[in-house]
């Protein structure tokens, strides 16, 4: 292997080897299972006295926590969230939200579409060529409908949006979008959750999340995927032959 193809594929493949690695080893040290809402009720008064002392060094390292946290891959970015808005309250939290998980998506995008982008290009008769030929034809509804519903996971819609290799500013500026109204309903949840701490008892997302407030989400999302589902069935419609006259036959 020649040192222009050694240097090669290290640009393509290593950050997507540094980011396995770095999850690797969090699940290995116990990190992920120190993310809990039970691990924030124990320190949450000390965070809250930290955010309000030095507001932004907090808010600077939450950002960073929450990128990094999402960018390797880690579950927990509910809790993230949530946590946003029991430090920020529901405006600041929100947007923090929204500003952690569409950079740490954007970072793990970039990985994979740098990683894995250009593959279906060098095979253009695969099956996946033609997915991402749909895909792309209307890459920023079909995004924004998925970060609409919550019940799509980041890693899966990131791993996607990068092996399909869609343009990064449609990917941007679609998550940010998408993420908007989950991350202000977790933040204004998140914001009531001293009030819940000091009744004592469990406290678990089943609680916190019921159908009333979910649903809603999931309905954005169904409403979102409508104006493209319509565009492609009225294509086919009418890229669809005319039959022809009874009298022409």
């Amino acid at each position: 292997m020649t040192r222009e193809r050694a240097i090669a594929l290290l640009r393509r493949f290593g950050p997507l080897a540094v980011i396995a690695l770095l999850c690797v080893a969090a699940f290995a040290s116990g990190l992920t299972d120190r993310l809990s809402l039970e691990a924030l009720r124990e320190s949450g008064t000390t965070l809250q006295a930290f955010a309000h002392d030095r507001p932004l060094l907090c808010a600077a390292i939450y950002l960073a926590v929450y990128v990094g946290w999402v960018a390797v891959s880690l579950p927990g970015a509910l809790i993230l969230s949530l946590t946003g808005g029991f430090l920020f309250g529901p405006i600041g939290g929100g947007f923090a939200a929204v500003t952690g998980a569409s950079g740490g998506s954007t970072i793990t995008f970039l990985v994979f579409r740098t990683a894995f982008g250009d593959a279906l290009r060098r095979k253009p008769s695969a099956f996946l060529s033609r997915v991402e030929a749909g895909f792309k034809g209307d890459a920023f509804n079909y995004l924004l409908t998925l970060r609409l519903i919550p019940a799509f996971p980041l890693l899966i819609v990131n791993v996607a949006a990068g092996v399909m290799n869609i343009r990064a500013r449609t990917f941007v500026l679609a998550s940010v979008l998408g993420m908007i109204p989950s991350s202000f309903v977790y933040a204004g949840i998140g914001a009531g959750l001293g009030h819940i701490f000091a009744q004592g008892g469990p406290v678990t997302l089943e609680t916190l999340l019921s159908p009333r407030i979910y649903l809603p989400i999931v309905g954005m999302g169904v409403l979102a995927f409508l104006p493209p589902l319509w565009r492609h069935w009225r294509k086919r419609r009418e890229a669809a032959p005319s039959p022809r006259p009874l009298d022409e036959k």
